[in-house]
């Protein structure tokens, strides 16, 4: 998911035809040759510069952004990384996710419809449904005969009170050992043979409606059964509204849509994969939206293994130059206020305060956290509470409490950890690159990508036509 969110961040994606077919559709660029259509960067332009986007650029100023994203995607298919068995896999399961669908219709969605009705019809059989109602006076496996003989007893009285007209909606509320219908007045729902205890069904089934069964005994106990309504599975047509939001719900389209796929596949003597290659050229070939669409996942991905192997990855594991960079831009890398750099911790025998402060002393500060494992919990016992970083006011309240004197500063005590204690030291500026890595990274990778932009540019041609890109009358939040 994280490269979907990169691709809202990038330049080309869905394209949505911007002039009727038939219509003047000029080339506004060309880049390595090959040519841009106005309609393909006026979707871009508007996309790319919605009301959501903090900083607006006008259509010249544009221009450089959508340049940028064509060279990387050349790049990446200069170095072929579009025959990675990696990206293919993934391309096609975002691709897939937009064809697929595009297998069935509606006829297909109403023949599934049918089918589920007709086998829950087949199921339910001539006996219908029915809706029982039952009082349950449970009596556990291997009961002793004492608690079976004070449950039969029970079960009587209360058949009993029925006969001589007792309310059994209440007498079930009151009594029954059954929570899930019990606050219902005993009602079970609708069921069909096959659904429930064979003893129980039985039962159930040869009452009329309205007729209350003396006590049955099954596998859990003692029922008094009333039947409170009985019927036939009702036509499709008043369920059919029922059948598709159980469609939606279980996700059935997807299912219906692969059954067709591997039907297609097989009648071919084909893979799926190549039935969805066929697919979705023959779908692009008469809808743009779906064409871009697709482009955008191919390009967008394409863009992020490429910008991932020159920029992103690159630098982050690049530490002579992530500490080539910090020294040279030393200065830009200031704090407002101090830090303390270290950790706050906990143990539980006092003794292991010292022995913490002892055991990393020397240590390189990246180190830390794999001495202290180490030296204090590397078994089942873990002697030792840490947090570990670089603090600000605010950040950690023993920190505040014990190193910036913040008298009011409110330690929460740790369960079994009862000794609190900081070691480390104040830093009123960074000392060292992995003070502020994620911050030095970041700003490394934007140098970087300077750098790549500029040997792009210099080793592919592009050709923009400015009297085309001049005419072009387009606002960001049209």
């Amino acid at each position: 998911m994280k490269r979907i969110l990169i691709f809202s961040l990038l330049i080309i994606t869905s394209f949505a035809a911007q002039t009727a077919k038939g219509q003047d559709d000029p080339v506004v660029m060309t880049i390595n040759g090959k040519p841009v259509k106005q309609s393909e960067f006026v979707y871009s332009y508007k996309k790319n510069n919605g009301p959501d986007v903090l900083e607006q650029k006008t259509v010249k100023e544009y221009v450089d952004l959508f340049i940028n994203y064509k060279l990387k995607v050349e790049a990446a298919l200069d170095a072929k990384l579009d025959t990675l068995t990696s990206y293919n896999k993934e391309f096609r399961q975002y691709r897939d996710q937009q064809v697929l669908p595009t297998m069935i219709n509606d006829a297909d969605v109403e023949l599934e419809a049918q089918k589920i009705y007709d086998d829950t019809k087949k199921r339910i059989g001539p006996d219908g449904l029915v809706l029982p109602e039952h009082i349950l006076l449970m009596t556990g496996q291997n009961p002793s005969d004492s608690l079976m003989n004070a449950s039969k007893q029970r079960a009587d009285s209360l058949y009993a009170v029925i006969q001589k007209g007792g309310d059994f909606e209440a007498l079930a509320k009151q009594y029954s050992q059954d929570p899930g219908s019990a606050q219902r007045g005993g009602e079970i729902g609708w069921i069909s043979k096959g659904q429930t205890l064979k003893g129980f069904e039985d039962a159930a089934f040869a009452l009329k409606k309205g007729e209350v069964s003396q006590p049955v005994l099954t596998e859990v106990g003692y029922h008094i059964i009333k039947m409170k309504d009985k019927k036939q599975l009702e036509p499709y047509d008043s369920l059919r509204d029922d059948i598709y939001k159980f469609i939606e719900r279980r996700n059935l389209r997807t299912q219906i849509a692969q059954n067709r796929l591997k039907a297609i596949a097989e009648a071919k003597g084909v893979s799926t994969e190549q039935v969805m290659d066929e697919r979705a050229d023959s779908i692009s070939a008469i809808d743009q939206d779906m064409k871009y669409l697709i482009k955008e996942y191919h390009d967008g991905l394409l863009l992020y293994e490429a910008s991932n192997r020159e920029v992103w990855e690159k630098a982050a594991k690049d530490e002579a130059g992530l500490n080539k960079f910090f020294k040279k831009n030393k200065k830009k890398y200031k704090w407002d206020e101090p830090r303390f750099k270290g950790i706050a911790y906990h143990t539980k025998d006092i003794a292991d305060v010292a022995a913490v402060k002892k055991a990393v002393k020397g240590k390189k500060f990246d180190e830390w956290a794999k001495v202290l494992r180490s030296t204090f919990n590397n078994d089942s016992v873990l002697r030792i509470r840490v947090e570990k970083g670089i603090f600000k006011k605010g950040d950690n309240a023993l920190v505040d409490k014990m190193e910036f004197g913040v008298a009011d500063a409110k330690v929460k005590p740790v369960k079994n950890f009862p000794n609190d204690a900081v070691y480390g030291k104040m830093l009123k500026a960074p000392e060292e690159m992995g003070d502020v890595k994620a911050l030095v990274t970041a700003d490394y990778q934007e140098s970087m990508e300077k750098d790549w932009i500029k040997k792009l540019r210099a080793k592919y041609p592009v050709e923009v036509k400015w009297e085309m890109i001049d005419k072009l009358n387009i606002t960001p939040n049209e």
